[in-house]
């Protein structure tokens, strides 16, 4: 190991979505991986801030966040920055997004980027925002148009960019939360689907958006719900290979309302039937048994990328969608095809920084397997950086170079 002087762990975690039942059981998971790694420098990344009903859980994120910061686990994290889009009234600006940073008392020096100075700023004593993250210049915040996702009449979907310098090297860090899949049956019409292409869409508008000339290139992280889901037609063809195929139609629109796959012995036993939020499968173990490895060959989204941005190898289950009976922390609901939608990448100079620094990857994994935490899993991802990571290789690498 480098000796501690020389380092600094990094953490960063994927949450989503925060609600009430989860809040408790999500706290405890967190403070274990967190007591497990103990990172100086945390970054806490949420995604449907307030779960699915905002409007009335909303109170429970404020909770959530003084929970965390009263704990016994963070009294030796004597700086953070937390910001929490909370402002569900503005339909042009909610994204539901949440990011939050902690400094182990330990870190003498770390700076946070003034977007609007253009320059570092020395990060003292703790300071949290809510509602006025547009005026903030130490993030920028965007919400996808409208036209992206004309199936959702009000998404909330978006990213927060924050910008920070850490053992001399400078990096960002994007909370993201791409599209869904609205229907199953739309998702499984042809391959890729209508919604990969969607969210490659607006991926791109982001990867183009942190990369442009506003500001000085540096490596990026990008964490959060990116919704990337396995290619449903090609999963559905190899779940059900041996299967026959029954088409129920809408009596009276004549759409096609659910399809049915059968054994052709056995009973004509029901293997999968599919309707527009119904995935419902006949053994959950495919998903589970070697955290569904074999079938990471339709995990295709991120391939488009794969010139621009990288992924560790996946060594959990996927982290949604998980049930949210708080005494079925491992089962599946059966909404939608099991996906790792939650993750943490990274761009070819944030590999590089990793690479250069020596980095020692702890660890790539979820967050409470057992526990419910709500219908996603938390993803994390903790790592070391060894101090002056980068500088050796700015001018060789453009996109590396610090301010």
């Amino acid at each position: 190991w480098v000796p501690r002087a020389a380092l600094r762990r990094t953490f960063y975690v994927t949450f989503h979505p925060l609600g009430r039942v989860a809040v408790q059981a999500t706290v405890r998971s967190f403070v274990v991986t967190l007591n497990s790694h103990k990172p100086h420098f945390l970054a806490l990344h949420c995604q449907e801030v307030g779960g699915k009903n905002y409007e009335e859980s909303m109170t429970h994120v404020d909770s959530f966040v003084k929970e965390l910061l009263s704990s016994d686990a963070m009294k030796e994290y004597n700086r953070a920055r937390v910001y929490l889009d909370e402002n569900y009234k503005s339909k042009e600006h909610f994204t539901a997004l949440g990011s939050c940073y902690f400094i182990h008392e330990s870190l003498k020096n770390i700076h946070h980027f003034d977007f609007k100075a253009k320059k570092f700023k020395k990060v003292l004593g703790k300071e949290i925002y809510s509602d006025t993250l547009e005026s903030t210049p130490m993030l920028e915040k965007e919400k996808f148009p409208q036209d992206y996702f004309p199936e959702c009449k009000w998404s909330r979907k978006g990213f927060i960019r924050t910008r920070w310098l850490l053992a001399d090297c400078a990096f960002d860090l994007v909370n993201i939360h791409l599209f869904h899949d609205a229907s199953n049956l739309v998702a499984w019409e042809k391959s890729p689907s209508v919604y990969s292409g969607t969210r490659q869409k607006a991926l791109g508008y982001v990867l183009d958006r942190i990369t442009d000339q506003r500001n000085e290139k540096v490596p990026y992280f990008l964490f959060g719900d990116f919704n990337f889901r396995l290619d449903s037609k090609q999963v559905i063809e190899s779940l059900c290979s041996s299967a026959t195929m029954q088409t129920v139609r809408a009596t009276d629109t004549n759409e096609v309302d659910k399809v049915i796959f059968r054994e052709m012995d056995n009973d004509r036993k029901v293997v999968l039937q599919l309707e527009k939020k119904l995935f419902s499968y006949v053994n959950q173990n495919v998903f589970r048994d070697n955290n569904g490895t074999p079938l990471l060959e339709f995990d295709k989204e991120l391939s488009v990328f794969k010139e621009r941005l990288h992924e560790l190898e996946i060594s959990f289950p996927p982290s949604y969608p998980y049930s949210e009976d708080h005494n079925e922390g491992k089962q599946y609901m059966n909404t939608r095809c099991p996906a790792c939608v939650d993750g943490e990448w990274f761009s070819l100079c944030g590999r590089l920084v990793l690479l250069i620094s020596l980095v020692f990857v702890s660890r790539y994994d979820n967050i409470g397997p057992n526990v419910c935490m709500g219908d996603h899993k938390p993803v994390f991802l903790s790592f070391r950086i060894t101090t002056g990571t980068g500088k050796p290789n700015a001018n060789k690498h453009k996109c590396c170079v610090l301010q």
